[in-house]
């Protein structure tokens, strides 16, 4: 009985489904390699002018930034096109693997390095959100795009778009300007709660134009290009705030924490707005909180992790830029004096 189920499950792979995994793992592979490269060419461009983490766009003159937007561009593309092919429930959890592979570049190109439990907060990120994409349920069937504008305009997912919209605000005109240069929620917040309404809208014209292509033309609605125009707005909002976040703090931090938030916002938004969770049973939503539980718990280690100090002096790898400014300085002081002087610092 088990061998002919695996059998079943195997047949079951289609060729569509293989063109969705290939195009998901090529997305991972994309998306996380651009966020080295921008990185590098926000460094560049920083050196030359004004940092992105402060205010600066010199970036934008910076040929090496506009080869990893690029990168990212075309791994949001094959992303986009996997959902064409293959359903979420394959699809979602790879995009886990961007993480490891910025990770793995950042080390080797960056010189950046994690804390071992900052390790394990990665693990348990990856852990906590694939736990919750693999018991996601099935999309729902949709025939038009003016459905998908009658759940978005829904009193519940109204509500859930409103609260987002406030957040951001709150976010970038009170705490941005004091904590975004210490505090790497501030940023990361902004992009996470903007991508989950991006994420709604993608979605919808994904199904647009899947049904155009099959016959039912879409691209007469308004409805097509008021999330189209959704869509350009909120992923303009989410490139600034992450340029701010991967050039003020580690690569290597910015990555996990950025996909967790996103993943688990819009999953929530898709819970809302398409009503996940009316089609499952409680097993499967108590699954899904405990993979919250695993991600909040790798957040937490992540955060209480990216500037620790295991011996001596704070690693190259966990310093801010502001740390950075004074390193030549630091490094010429003495051993013993640099303890004297840290033990001083944190002495009442």
């Amino acid at each position: 009985m088990t061998s002919h189920s695996w059998k079943d499950a195997y047949r079951g792979m289609s060729s569509d489904n293989i063109k969705g995994l290939v195009l998901a793992l090529s997305s991972s592979l994309f998306i996380g390699a651009s966020f080295i490269v921008k990185k590098k060419g926000l460094k560049k461009a920083g050196a030359s002018g004004i940092r992105a983490g402060v205010g600066g766009y010199s970036y934008l003159y910076e040929p090496l930034w506009w080869v990893g937007m690029i990168t990212m561009i075309v791994g949001e593309i094959a992303n986009f096109a996997a959902y064409a092919f293959a359903p979420a429930i394959l699809v979602t959890p790879l995009g886990a693997l961007s993480i490891i592979i910025s990770a793995v570049l950042a080390h080797i190109m960056l010189r950046e390095k994690l804390h071992i439990f900052g390790v394990l907060g990665c693990v348990l990120c990856v852990v906590g959100s694939t736990t919750i994409v693999l018991h996601a349920p099935q999309e729902r069937a949709i025939e038009s795009v003016t459905e998908v504008w009658d759940l978005a305009t829904e009193p519940a997912f109204l509500l859930y778009a409103v609260l987002v919209l406030v957040a951001v605000f709150i976010l970038v005109y009170h705490y941005i300007p004091s904590y975004g240069q210490t505090h790497i929620m501030c940023y990361i917040g902004v992009c996470s709660l903007v991508g989950s309404l991006s994420v709604m809208s993608v979605k919808a014209i994904g199904i647009a134009l899947k049904l155009t292509l099959s016959g039912t033309n879409q691209l007469v609605y308004p409805q097509t290009w008021a999330f189209t125009f959704i869509v350009l707005l909120c992923v303009m909002t989410q490139m600034n705030y992450l340029n701010k976040a991967l050039d003020t703090f580690n690569t290597a931090v910015v990555s996990p924490i950025y996909y967790v938030m996103f993943t688990s916002l819009t999953i929530l938004a898709s819970v809302i707005m398409f009503k996940d969770w009316d089609r499952q049973n409680p097993t499967q939503i108590i699954t899904e909180l405990c993979g919250f539980v695993t991600i909040l718990s790798g957040t937490f280690l992540l955060h209480k992790t990216k500037d620790m100090v295991v011996d001596g002096p704070i690693p190259l790898s966990v310093r801010s830029p502001k740390h950075m400014e004074d390193s030549m300085d630091h490094e010429s002081i003495p051993l013993t004096l640099r303890r004297q002087d840290t033990s001083s610092m944190r002495s009442p």
